[in-house]
């Protein structure tokens, strides 16, 4: 079954195949990822030196409600239209609705440059997506989550994460830069980086800021 206590024992199983420990173990989970790496925190952060959230709220009906009453506002009206009307009819399969949402808000706010710019390795890991389990846990449409995560929310239990912690939000991104702040208030050791350039992948597209944000943070923890 996929899951969320799954996918989490396996992060587990990989950490004891390695032999990592609180010395030398660093997480770092991007986008689902984060959800992840909050879930492994909040049940083994006794195993980790740090955590690093990037681009990835603590709350799904919070990202939903963003996503419809800040980024879907930013869309052409005409276009929204179309998507919500291909959305309606569970079109989600057409090329159609992936034409509109690349154009119109993958190069916005999933990875900010003209689509022929975008890097090899962006367009090979979405060549390569699991399609099936994708839409199990994320739902079929980008705007908001449906499927298995769509009420998952550890807001209130973010104070129990000890461990240094690094939010990372971008002003362009999926994710509210204001709520990857506040969670860095709300762990009891957390720091929060923001990619000013940056949409969803600000890995790529404000590399100089995240990159620099993401060593800073190894050292500064690792006490170099």
């Amino acid at each position: 079954m996929w899951d969320l206590p799954r996918f989490v024992e396996e992060v587990e199983q990989v950490r004891l195949a390695l032999g990592l420990n609180n010395d030398n173990f660093f997480l770092l989970g991007s986008s689902w990822g984060g959800i992840l790496a909050m879930e492994y925190a909040l049940k083994y952060q006794q195993n980790l030196k740090g955590l690093i959230i990037t681009n990835m709220m603590a709350s799904a009906p919070d990202y939903d409600r963003y996503a419809d009453e800040v980024l879907a506002k930013q869309m052409d009206p005409a276009v929204l239209k179309e998507v919500r009307a291909l959305e309606a009819k569970g079109e989600y399969q057409n090329p159609r609705y992936m034409e509109l949402l690349m154009a119109n808000f993958y190069t916005e706010h999933i990875c900010r440059f003209p689509l022929e710019d975008w890097p090899e390795p962006v367009n090979r890991s979405f060549s390569k997506i699991n399609q099936e389990l994708y839409v199990t846990m994320q739902g079929p449409s980008e705007f908001g989550l449906s499927g298995k995560l769509e009420n998952w929310d550890v807001k209130a239990r973010l104070p129990e994460i000890r461990v240094p912690t690094l939010t990372i939000g971008a002003t362009h991104d999926t994710m509210d830069p204001k709520h990857m702040e506040w969670i860095s208030t709300q762990v009891q050791n957390g720091q929060f980086l923001l990619c000013p350039n940056g949409s969803h992948l600000s890995m790529w597209n404000d590399q100089q800021t995240w990159m620099d944000g993401v060593i800073g943070f190894l050292l500064a923890v690792d006490g170099r």
